[in-house]
């Protein structure tokens, strides 16, 4: 096992504008009635924002896009994390991590990461999700 010697980022993905129509139709894919990710009265009427609030398993495959992208050829293999925010309708977000572990083994590599979404401009460095990951790259293939 071998742990990563120097920081090592991922480069980010971002999303400039989460748009409220792809949430509509996630809601209707997703069967979930819940008019906070598509009615803009209702996550008012609650108190959380004035436009509706993109859903939680969106917000995690933005995570998935940053590990794709950084690992086409990976397999991901783990991902674990805390929501600790709520993104809006029409937010820009930027996922972004850092390899915190490498362990080679016969096939290939795992490469453990902490990953994290941000809002794009909020305070409090904005983070909406939070955790870690593990990819599992072939051999020769992992950067």
């Amino acid at each position: 096992m071998s742990t990563a010697a120097e920081v090592e980022e991922l480069p980010a993905w971002t999303l400039d504008r989460v748009d409220p129509e792809k949430m509509k139709l996630l809601a209707l894919l997703l069967a979930d009635p819940n008019p906070l990710h598509f009615d803009p009265e209702a996550a008012s009427r609650l108190g959380i924002a004035e436009r509706p609030v993109n859903q939680g398993p969106s917000n995690m495959a933005m995570l998935v896009n940053l590990l794709r992208a950084a690992y086409p050829t990976g397999r991901l293999s783990r991902l674990r994390v805390q929501l600790r925010g709520s993104v809006i309708a029409g937010q820009a977000v930027r996922a972004g991590g850092r390899v915190t572990e490498r362990v080679a083994d016969g096939d290939g590599e795992l490469v453990r990461c902490d990953v994290w979404l941000r809002v794009e401009g909020a305070p409090e460095g904005g983070t909406v999700l939070s955790g870690q990951a593990e990819v599992r790259c072939p051999a020769g293939t992992s950067r």
